[in-house]
């Protein structure tokens, strides 16, 4: 059975987190904090997944050197820069895992390293130089919330979770933080997320599990179709749990994975309810699919609608533009017998029926479109299979916001 805990990346046994303000971003309140530091008291198994954009930042590539061993202590992050496609931006990133080594004991090559913010301007690496030992001064088993704080740039939430679940007889636990509102279409995995568990897997099944995982979660999540340079997402596990080490699919593997899903799925839910600008989220829930890949692609298709999200915004039940969305989807599909509802905690509304409109009450599909989350049911009768994706309205206020993001 899975539950619910309180901690965040701090939940999981021997995992301490900090957050403090630097001053990456010229002009940045004190109150915002923008460096963070998760830090295990003993070596983890590591994994992550990372943006398929072909420009990647410099963090990116040093973690991924970090990690070929499948092995880490920590992580180290900054908001305000994103290091990227900048003078010395690879040096940069490795400054601020050596900074965050010598604070603690370790070596440069023992820390995950990420950054997000504006990309194309160089990092304030002196701000950062400077407030890393205030930072390991701050790591404590209370940290999560500073961390998941100091590591948004344009989120109205902090993400932060964690579960708690059984492995061979332990309680195992799982925590997280993670930041995204804008520049969210990932392909791994602008969103980071970084997953602490006590729970003893292997580093080759820990790389399995998250790279089955984040393509049913996170890769489901898209605010405005853009792919960032920075996306990233970290698990470690330093086994703290004192659980036999799982070291081979079967029972417990299945037990993890399931843990690990359903704690990024309520983090993708949360970073495309939080998307720029958004009123609400936007689900897409499709059924009847001839496969998993095919119910993806159509769902994906319809909340990454620019068309369908004005749409949601406008409280307009407007399904023909979902019908559209489908059909450039790229998916076999047949219209003549898809089926199209629109539902809310207000109710539900059948709008199209064997890929034709119903006569409807405008005024009920407008109160079910207006509540925080509307789901978009979609049966294509094809098969037995099912996808959800993730996304939100398209506002007046995602213009603004990125219509002067850099000044």
């Amino acid at each position: 059975m899975i539950r619910e805990i309180s901690g965040g990346v701090c939940a999981a046994r021997g995992f301490r987190a900090a957050g403090v303000h630097c001053g990456v971003k010229a002009g940045s309140s004190p109150d915002k904090r923008d460096l963070a530091m998760i830090l295990s008291q003993r070596v983890c198994a590591a994994a992550a997944t990372y943006t398929r954009n072909r420009v990647k930042a410099a963090p990116l590539h040093v973690t991924m050197d970090n990690l070929k061993n499948r092995r880490a202590w920590g992580v180290i992050a900054n908001s305000g820069n994103a290091n990227a496609c900048c003078p010395r931006s690879r040096e940069n990133a490795l400054a601020m895992c050596a900074g965050a080594a010598q604070a603690v004991g370790l070596t440069a090559e023992d820390f995950v390293v990420a950054s997000t913010g504006v990309i194309g301007q160089t990092i304030n690496i002196g701000a950062i130089e400077a407030g890393i030992p205030a930072l390991a001064a701050a790591l404590s088993a209370e940290g999560s919330d500073q961390a998941a704080r100091a590591i948004m740039t344009t989120d109205t939430i902090k993400k932060e979770t964690a579960l708690a679940f059984e492995v061979g007889g332990r309680e195992v636990r799982l925590g997280a933080i993670a930041k995204g509102s804008g520049m969210i279409h990932p392909n791994m995995g602008t969103m980071l997320c970084f997953i602490t568990t006590d729970c003893a897997i292997s580093g080759e099944l820990l790389d399995r599990a998250i790279h089955q995982v984040v393509p049913r979660t996170f890769n489901r999540v898209t605010v405005d179709g853009d792919t960032s340079t920075n996306d990233m997402c970290v698990v470690l596990a330093n086994g703290m749990a004192e659980n036999q080490e799982i070291q081979a699919e079967g029972a417990e593997y299945d037990a993890f994975v399931s843990a690990l899903e359903q704690l990024c799925r309520t983090l993708a839910r949360s970073i495309a309810r939080d998307g720029e600008g958004a009123g609400r989220l936007v689900t897409c829930a499709v059924s009847g699919a001839d496969s998993e890949e095919s119910a993806e692609g159509l769902a994906k298709a319809v909340v990454g609608s620019s068309l369908v999200k004005a749409a949601m915004f406008g409280t307009d039940a407007n399904w023909g533009r979902v019908l559209c969305a489908m059909g450039y989807s790229g998916v076999e599909f047949a219209p003549e017998r898809v089926d199209v509802t629109f539902r809310s905690a207000a109710g539900a509304v059948p709008v199209c029926r064997m890929g034709e409109g119903l006569a409807f009450d405008e005024e009920k599909v407008k109160e079910v479109l207006s509540r925080d989350e509307v789901v978009i049911a979609i049966d294509v009768h094809q098969g037995n299979f099912g996808a959800e994706c993730w996304g939100c309205d398209l506002t007046y206020d995602y213009v603004k916001i990125n219509g002067d993001y850099r000044t």
